[in-house]
Protein backbone atom coordinates (compact mmCIF):
# COMPACT_ATOMS: atom_id res chain seq x y z
CA UNK A 1 0.00 0.00 0.00
CA UNK A 2 3.31 2.52 0.36
CA UNK A 3 3.58 5.54 2.22
CA UNK A 4 2.69 9.05 2.57
CA UNK A 5 5.70 11.22 1.97
CA UNK A 6 6.10 13.30 4.58
CA UNK A 7 6.20 16.93 3.97
CA UNK A 8 7.29 20.11 5.82
CA UNK A 9 3.62 20.31 7.66
CA UNK A 10 3.20 17.03 8.46
CA UNK A 11 6.56 15.71 9.69
CA UNK A 12 6.55 14.50 13.25
CA UNK A 13 9.20 16.82 15.05
CA UNK A 14 8.11 16.34 18.68
CA UNK A 15 9.24 12.98 19.83
CA UNK A 16 9.78 11.68 15.67
CA UNK A 17 10.30 8.16 16.81
CA UNK A 18 6.23 7.95 16.86
CA UNK A 19 5.46 9.79 13.56
CA UNK A 20 3.93 6.84 11.06
CA UNK A 21 3.36 7.18 7.84
CA UNK A 22 2.46 3.70 6.59
CA UNK A 23 -0.49 4.39 4.64
CA UNK A 24 -2.02 0.57 6.32
CA UNK A 25 -1.49 1.71 9.95
CA UNK A 26 -3.03 5.46 9.04
CA UNK A 27 -5.81 3.87 7.73
CA UNK A 28 -6.43 1.41 10.08
CA UNK A 29 -6.38 4.15 12.89
CA UNK A 30 -9.13 5.81 10.33
CA UNK A 31 -11.25 3.18 10.06
CA UNK A 32 -11.63 2.70 13.26
CA UNK A 33 -12.34 6.29 14.29
CA UNK A 34 -16.14 7.92 14.41
CA UNK A 35 -15.19 11.64 14.90
CA UNK A 36 -12.87 13.68 13.13
CA UNK A 37 -11.96 17.65 14.53
CA UNK A 38 -11.82 20.36 11.23
CA UNK A 39 -9.57 23.02 11.46
CA UNK A 40 -9.71 26.00 9.16
CA UNK A 41 -9.28 29.96 9.26
CA UNK A 42 -11.93 32.45 8.50
CA UNK A 43 -10.51 36.27 8.38
CA UNK A 44 -7.86 35.29 11.11
CA UNK A 45 -10.22 33.68 12.86
CA UNK A 46 -9.59 30.03 13.73
CA UNK A 47 -12.41 27.20 13.89
CA UNK A 48 -12.20 23.49 15.25
CA UNK A 49 -15.42 21.64 14.39
CA UNK A 50 -16.27 18.09 15.40
CA UNK A 51 -18.23 15.88 12.97
CA UNK A 52 -18.39 12.63 11.88
CA UNK A 53 -16.41 11.42 8.50
CA UNK A 54 -15.91 7.89 6.65
CA UNK A 55 -12.83 6.93 4.31
CA UNK A 56 -13.28 5.13 0.85
CA UNK A 57 -9.86 4.51 -1.08
CA UNK A 58 -7.69 7.65 -1.05
CA UNK A 59 -10.17 9.77 0.23
CA UNK A 60 -12.11 10.86 3.26
CA UNK A 61 -15.69 12.24 3.67
CA UNK A 62 -17.44 15.37 5.23
CA UNK A 63 -20.71 15.73 4.89
CA UNK A 64 -23.76 17.96 6.42
CA UNK A 65 -26.42 20.24 5.20
CA UNK A 66 -26.33 22.16 2.32
CA UNK A 67 -26.76 25.32 4.35
CA UNK A 68 -22.77 24.57 6.35
CA UNK A 69 -20.89 27.48 6.18
CA UNK A 70 -18.18 25.23 7.36
CA UNK A 71 -18.58 22.91 4.42
CA UNK A 72 -18.96 25.44 1.42
CA UNK A 73 -15.97 27.84 3.16
CA UNK A 74 -14.33 24.44 2.31
CA UNK A 75 -15.84 23.98 -0.78
CA UNK A 76 -14.11 26.97 -2.03
CA UNK A 77 -10.79 25.99 -1.78
CA UNK A 78 -9.95 26.57 1.64
CA UNK A 79 -6.76 24.89 3.37
CA UNK A 80 -8.73 22.68 5.96
CA UNK A 81 -6.55 20.49 9.11
CA UNK A 82 -8.30 17.02 10.18
CA UNK A 83 -7.79 15.19 12.90
CA UNK A 84 -8.54 12.04 14.17
CA UNK A 85 -7.72 10.77 17.71
CA UNK A 86 -8.03 7.12 19.22
CA UNK A 87 -7.67 7.20 23.35
CA UNK A 88 -6.32 4.12 24.45
CA UNK A 89 -4.83 3.83 27.71
CA UNK A 90 -4.20 6.41 30.73
CA UNK A 91 -0.60 5.90 31.41
CA UNK A 92 0.57 6.10 35.52
CA UNK A 93 3.80 7.21 36.54
CA UNK A 94 5.45 7.15 39.95
CA UNK A 95 6.06 10.97 38.75
CA UNK A 96 3.34 13.42 37.90
CA UNK A 97 5.72 14.82 35.25
CA UNK A 98 5.92 11.62 33.34
CA UNK A 99 1.95 10.86 33.37
CA UNK A 100 0.53 10.19 29.96
CA UNK A 101 -1.54 8.72 27.48
CA UNK A 102 -1.75 6.08 24.92
CA UNK A 103 -3.49 7.41 21.86
CA UNK A 104 -3.21 6.87 18.07
CA UNK A 105 -3.96 9.96 16.15
CA UNK A 106 -3.96 10.88 12.28
CA UNK A 107 -3.32 14.64 10.28
CA UNK A 108 -4.46 15.15 7.32
CA UNK A 109 -4.12 18.45 5.26
CA UNK A 110 -4.91 19.71 2.22
CA UNK A 111 -8.46 21.12 0.23
CA UNK A 112 -11.49 19.39 -0.33
CA UNK A 113 -13.73 19.10 -3.59
CA UNK A 114 -17.24 19.49 -3.42
CA UNK A 115 -19.17 16.40 -4.96
CA UNK A 116 -21.10 17.66 -7.28
CA UNK A 117 -22.15 14.29 -9.13
CA UNK A 118 -25.30 12.61 -7.99
CA UNK A 119 -23.98 9.10 -8.27
CA UNK A 120 -20.67 10.19 -6.20
CA UNK A 121 -22.40 11.99 -3.36
CA UNK A 122 -25.01 8.68 -2.94
CA UNK A 123 -21.94 6.51 -2.92
CA UNK A 124 -20.47 9.00 -0.40
CA UNK A 125 -23.31 8.51 1.66
CA UNK A 126 -23.59 5.26 1.50
CA UNK A 127 -20.19 4.90 2.57
CA UNK A 128 -20.52 6.97 5.83
CA UNK A 129 -24.10 4.56 6.77
CA UNK A 130 -21.66 1.42 6.43
CA UNK A 131 -18.88 3.06 8.44
CA UNK A 132 -21.11 3.19 11.46
CA UNK A 133 -22.79 -0.27 10.49
CA UNK A 134 -21.18 -2.38 7.90
CA UNK A 135 -23.98 -3.49 5.47
CA UNK A 136 -26.55 -0.76 7.21
CA UNK A 137 -27.49 1.15 3.51
CA UNK A 138 -29.06 -1.96 2.02
CA UNK A 139 -31.67 -2.16 4.86
CA UNK A 140 -32.90 0.87 4.50
CA UNK A 141 -34.35 3.49 2.79
CA UNK A 142 -31.74 5.41 0.54
CA UNK A 143 -32.00 9.19 0.61
CA UNK A 144 -34.25 10.91 -1.78
CA UNK A 145 -33.44 13.47 -4.65
CA UNK A 146 -34.67 16.13 -2.24
CA UNK A 147 -32.50 14.87 0.93
CA UNK A 148 -29.55 14.52 -1.71
CA UNK A 149 -30.07 18.40 -2.56
CA UNK A 150 -30.19 19.54 1.03
CA UNK A 151 -26.68 17.90 1.82
CA UNK A 152 -23.39 18.83 0.98
CA UNK A 153 -20.55 16.22 0.74
CA UNK A 154 -16.46 16.83 0.68
CA UNK A 155 -13.81 14.53 -0.06
CA UNK A 156 -10.48 15.56 0.85
CA UNK A 157 -8.12 13.61 -0.89
CA UNK A 158 -5.33 11.71 1.65
CA UNK A 159 -1.79 13.51 0.50
CA UNK A 160 -0.45 15.48 3.17
CA UNK A 161 -1.29 13.11 5.82
CA UNK A 162 1.21 11.52 8.98
CA UNK A 163 0.13 9.52 11.85
CA UNK A 164 1.44 9.68 15.69
CA UNK A 165 1.47 7.25 18.25
CA UNK A 166 2.23 6.46 21.38
CA UNK A 167 1.78 3.07 23.20
CA UNK A 168 3.45 1.08 26.00
CA UNK A 169 4.38 1.78 29.93
CA UNK A 170 5.53 5.25 31.55
CA UNK A 171 8.49 6.15 31.10
CA UNK A 172 10.13 6.39 34.70
CA UNK A 173 13.24 8.34 36.54
CA UNK A 174 15.77 5.68 38.04
CA UNK A 175 15.21 8.27 41.68
CA UNK A 176 11.36 7.23 41.41
CA UNK A 177 11.46 3.14 41.21
CA UNK A 178 11.48 2.95 45.10
CA UNK A 179 7.98 4.74 45.71
CA UNK A 180 5.49 3.21 46.97
CA UNK A 181 3.22 4.24 44.27
CA UNK A 182 1.38 2.41 41.49
CA UNK A 183 2.61 2.56 37.98
CA UNK A 184 1.98 1.05 34.70
CA UNK A 185 -0.82 1.48 32.20
CA UNK A 186 -4.85 1.34 32.41
CA UNK A 187 -6.58 0.53 29.02
CA UNK A 188 -9.51 2.25 27.95
CA UNK A 189 -11.83 0.45 25.79
CA UNK A 190 -15.12 1.11 23.65
CA UNK A 191 -18.10 -0.80 24.29
CA UNK A 192 -21.74 -0.87 23.32
CA UNK A 193 -24.77 -0.71 24.99
CA UNK A 194 -27.95 -1.98 25.37
CA UNK A 195 -30.01 -0.72 21.95
CA UNK A 196 -33.01 0.94 22.77
CA UNK A 197 -35.62 0.21 19.97
CA UNK A 198 -38.31 2.29 19.00
CA UNK A 199 -42.05 2.14 20.12
CA UNK A 200 -43.10 1.97 16.67
CA UNK A 201 -41.27 -1.13 14.76
CA UNK A 202 -43.17 -2.97 12.26
CA UNK A 203 -43.82 -6.12 14.46
CA UNK A 204 -41.30 -9.17 13.69
CA UNK A 205 -38.41 -6.65 13.27
CA UNK A 206 -35.33 -8.73 14.87
CA UNK A 207 -33.44 -6.69 17.72
CA UNK A 208 -30.14 -5.12 16.09
CA UNK A 209 -27.47 -7.65 16.54
CA UNK A 210 -24.60 -5.79 18.27
CA UNK A 211 -21.52 -8.05 17.04
CA UNK A 212 -22.46 -6.23 13.67
CA UNK A 213 -20.38 -3.20 15.35
CA UNK A 214 -17.26 -5.11 14.21
CA UNK A 215 -15.13 -1.89 15.88
CA UNK A 216 -16.36 -3.45 19.10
Amino acid sequence: MGTFPPTPRTTVRRLPQRGVYDKAQVYAILDEGFICHVGFAIDGQPYVIPTGYARSGDEIFLHGSAASRMLHTLGDGLDVCVTVTLVDGFVLSRSAFHHSINYRSVVMMGRARVLEDPAEKTAAMRCFTNHILPGRWDEVRSPSDQELRATMVLALPLREVSAKVRQGPPVEDERDLDRAAWAGVVPLHGRLGEPVPMDDLVPGVPPIDRSRFTRF
